[in-house]
């Protein structure tokens, strides 16, 4: 009867010890699939998140995103504080107090990147400004948004209105009364909302070429400077011949690239360097005589280095009233290769408006 008993007594500790056993087993080997799958999960989430839905892991995908967030804007502050130390400037406090408040309309690619340096209040177009405000207003929106957002403003704050577009503003600014107000030229790319900014130094201008006048020029350049941005401080006679320089930058690559197919400035540039040299040339030379003005040496190297820096930006002929149109207008003796390649891309349907 002993013997019986001891006999079950040891089948029914195997019985658990195997139990046991195996509970451990896939315990150790959860922990182990876990240990590589989460530095997997993780690596993934940083190039796409499309892939998981919040449906089917729900709080845990929100926390992620925001953890994420949170760890790009501490490799922001990482980078802003690096900066600040480099300029021996100590601390963020300093250039902050110098940036000072800011009014932004619109909260796109240009809009929400200068919101990340705090201490402003981010307004969509159809927002009011604040008529008891004080600072600059930066206006972060395409050149169609500016007749609206210029009529709505409070006329104690026009003053304060920075403009920031591509093209060329004289007509516009000069009808509203503003042409001494503060202008921007921005040379750097932001390829989508969110991401790092490409900025505009290159082997010719390593200083940068972001350039900006007028009365709240220091605020802007400082408001850059905290997201690690360069951007140079000029006079109106300096920012002229640079404004001009951009738009001539703008329109030739953009209009060689969609009459030649070229699917980026890089390509119109390295496939059709002559075309681009010519346009230029005959460009400043039209400006030059129609305005007066002398440009620095050295347009053709800057515009080709700063165009190696954004060499994968789309080509397209766009907002033709406010870039191509100023060229195409001095007429074809002034501007005879910039306006035959308008009429051939007309003639091909490469463009989406009306040459007027």
């Amino acid at each position: 009867m002993i013997k019986m008993q001891t006999r079950q007594s040891i089948g029914t500790i195997s019985v658990r010890t195997e139990r046991a056993l195996r509970k451990r087993s896939k315990a150790v080997t959860w922990r182990s699939t876990m240990k590589s799958f989460i530095p997997c999960l993780l690596f993934a989430n940083t190039l796409t998140q499309a892939w998981v839905s919040d449906k089917s892991v729900g709080s845990i995908t929100r926390s992620y995103k925001f953890a994420l967030s949170a760890s790009r804007a501490a490799s922001k502050n990482q980078n802003k504080q690096h900066w600040l130390q480099q300029r021996g400037l100590g601390a963020e406090s300093t250039i902050n107090s110098s940036m000072g408040r800011a009014d932004i309309i619109g909260a796109g690619r240009i809009g929400s990147l200068l919101a990340e340096a705090g201490d402003c209040v981010l307004l969509g177009r159809g927002n009011k400004i604040d008529p008891n405000g004080s600072g600059p207003i930066l206006i972060a929106t395409r050149n169609d948004a500016l007749d609206s957002i210029v009529d709505n403003c409070p006329e104690n704050r026009k003053k304060d209105l920075v403009f920031l577009q591509n093209g060329y503003l004289d007509d516009f600014l000069t009808s509203k009364g503003l042409i001494d107000n503060t202008q921007a030229l921005l040379y750097f790319s932001v390829t989508a909302k969110g991401v790092e900014p490409v900025d505009g130094v290159t082997t010719v201008n390593p200083e940068g070429l972001t350039a900006v006048t007028g009365l709240h020029s220091k605020a802007f350049a400082d408001r850059l400077a905290s997201l690690n941005l360069k951007c140079n401080v000029v006079t109106p006679e300096q920012y002229r011949p640079a404004m001009f320089e951009k738009l001539i930058w703008i329109s030739t690559y953009m209009l060689v690239g969609t009459a030649k197919e070229c699917s980026s400035v890089g390509q119109a540039g390295s496939e059709h360097g002559d075309l681009i040299k010519q346009l230029i040339n005959e460009l400043v030379v039209a400006v030059s005589n129609k305005e007066g003005i002398a440009f620095p040496e050295g347009t053709l190297e800057r515009l080709a280095a700063y165009t190696d820096v954004v060499a994968d930006f789309p080509c397209g002929v766009k907002e033709f009233e406010w870039r191509n149109q100023h060229f195409y207008r001095l007429g074809d003796e002034a501007c005879p290769i910039h306006n035959g390649l308008l009429r051939e891309c007309a003639e091909n349907g490469k463009l989406s408006f009306q040459l007027t």
